[in-house]
């Protein structure tokens, strides 16, 4: 790990150079650039998450932790504009470079000038937010640069009002973890499909008001069933059920261990798995496709009563907002 300390962007780009120089072989092969905005506190988080998901995916790492944007009051007016990073070339992150970039002051309203010299040549770029993400993604110039863009409506205080701005705000290209969440679930579905003949009649899903994966596995089967899905209160997801036009049914239960039990009629009872995945299993998915999700979208569309989210145009453009002004 080499450190630098009050440095400016072009140092940084140097001794990038120079470190994956000494690493030859190590730092070959990149097939994306993975720029991650996180608080300070969670860094260490980021750098696991993505030491898993570069197993699968080499990656140009870029971490972005942004101090707070001076304002009018006397106490940060004066502070002064600061960058320090650390450069991580191989090592504890596997197949992976890395340089985290902590910005202070005002810089952090122009992190992208930092940024883009530093991302990999011919390469897509992926953005996430580990944190709430900003109310529009067009107010971060990082989000503006990225072809796919991983949001976690989860992490926000009112994760139902997030969902909904992610609606509002959303481009092809963009997708949310708690989508990812789902691909036990729906897989499980799939699957309990494949041998039913008959047309899907009734679903109810029993699982949280506030759960954004529910809302959003709700919106996908809505989508695909092309019927309402009811809701029952409960906790998380902890079932679904289903009632077919030849007057069978069919559910799924979830046991709460890494199991579900699938039911149905005239058929003996299965045990699948359903196993929750760590962070970096779940941005490795996240990382295979770097193509527009139309399911996801068709998902927010039904979950949020909106239409036409994958016909929106997938660039954005940068608009212009400085949070220390009214």
């Amino acid at each position: 790990m080499l450190a630098l300390w009050d440095t400016n962007g072009s140092e940084v780009v140097k001794k990038l150079a120079a470190e994956r120089r000494s690493a030859g072989g190590v730092a070959s092969g990149i097939a994306l650039t993975f720029v991650v905005v996180v608080d300070e506190g969670r860094v260490r988080q980021v750098e696991d998450a993505a030491t898993i998901a570069a197993s699968a995916h080499p990656c140009r790492l870029l971490v972005v932790t942004r101090g707070p944007v001076p304002g009018p009051d006397t106490a940060t007016v004066n502070a002064k504009d600061r960058l320090d990073a650390e450069i991580i070339v191989g090592g504890r992150l596997g197949p992976c470079e890395a340089v985290v970039m902590r910005m202070h002051g005002r810089l952090a309203l122009h992190s992208e000038s930092v940024v883009m010299p530093l991302l990999a040549p011919d390469v897509p770029v992926v953005i996430w937010w580990h944190g709430a993400p900003p109310e529009r993604i067009a107010f971060d110039p990082l989000g503006v640069l990225a072809e796919r863009r991983i949001t976690d409506v989860a992490q926000t205080a009112d994760p139902g009002a997030a969902l909904r701005q992610r609606a509002d705000d959303y481009a092809p290209g963009d997708t949310d973890l708690a989508w990812t969440r789902l691909t036990g679930w729906r897989t499980l579905i799939a699957g309990a499909f494949d041998t039913a003949t008959a047309e899907v009649s009734a679903a109810t899903l029993t699982g949280s008001m506030g759960d954004p994966t529910a809302a959003l596995l709700r919106g996908w089967l809505s989508a695909r069933l092309g019927i309402p899905v009811g809701l029952h209160a409960g906790r998380d997801l902890e079932a679904l059920d289903f009632h077919l036009a030849d007057g069978t049914s069919m559910a799924l239960r979830n046991n709460g261990n890494g199991t579900a039990t699938l039911t149905r009629t005239g058929v003996n009872n299965r045990v699948l798995p359903l196993v929750r995945r760590r962070l970096g299993e779940e941005l490795a998915e996240e990382l295979r496709r770097l193509d527009a999700d139309q399911p996801y979208g068709y998902a927010l569309q039904a979950a949020t009563d909106t239409t036409g989210l994958n016909d929106r145009p997938a660039i954005r453009t940068h608009i212009w907002r400085d949070p220390a002004r009214p």
